[in-house]
């Protein structure tokens, strides 16, 4: 998804949710101030419902929810809410909300031109607040390659790239699978 700003006046958390309500796009909410989200690349597409097909096929019978780019993330002692491609919690506090979740455990962001440095900046040091969050996976849509920032034991956030032969694993959901699997059959031809 590609943000760019509103200009719209400044919104309280409350008066955020009432204007977004009667939007025809997303916006996400950053410090009283909206971005809006406009569509992505075919391959962006493509490969988040991959990632949400496998993420929930894996996942299911569990206490565990897959999500959409339609359920809004608030980013932890925050008024702040994003659209991730892709979200997963397994937190008992996120089934008491019904317009976003504040615990992920997993997040997925498929990078495009415009959005790659705020995903891999300001984006990750505001979702890395999380306490919950284990895993923060960026999913090129130009080139068969996955760089994962994993939380470890010790806190520490660690990069892990992955590219063609590897095999991703999340340890956040329990799960492995070959990078391939994700990228079988797309065009990779980079965006113009």
């Amino acid at each position: 998804m590609i943000a760019t700003k509103h200009n719209s006046p400044n919104f309280t958390p409350k008066e955020y949710f009432a204007w977004e309500e009667t939007q025809l796009e997303k916006h996400e909410y950053i410090d009283g101030k909206v971005y809006s989200m406009s569509g992505g690349s075919k391959n962006h597409s493509l490969l988040a419902a991959r990632m949400i097909a496998l993420f929930f096929n894996h996942l299911d019978g569990s206490n565990c929810d897959t999500a959409t780019s339609d359920l809004r993330v608030n980013i932890v002692e925050t008024n702040n809410y994003t659209y991730p491609d892709v979200s997963v919690t397994c937190d008992d506090r996120d089934k008491t909300t019904t317009q976003y979740i504040t615990y992920p455990c997993l997040i997925v962001e498929v990078l495009s031109n415009s959005t790659e440095a705020y995903d891999r900046g300001s984006k990750f040091r505001m979702y890395r607040n999380n306490p919950v969050l284990q895993d923060y996976l960026l999913v090129s849509s130009t080139s068969i390659e996955m760089d994962l920032y994993h939380k470890n034991d010790a806190g520490e956030w660690v990069i892990i790239n992955y590219q063609v032969g590897d095999l991703i694993e999340l340890k956040s959901i329990n799960l492995s699978f070959a990078i391939e699997q994700i990228y079988r059959n797309l065009d990779l031809t980079p965006e113009s």
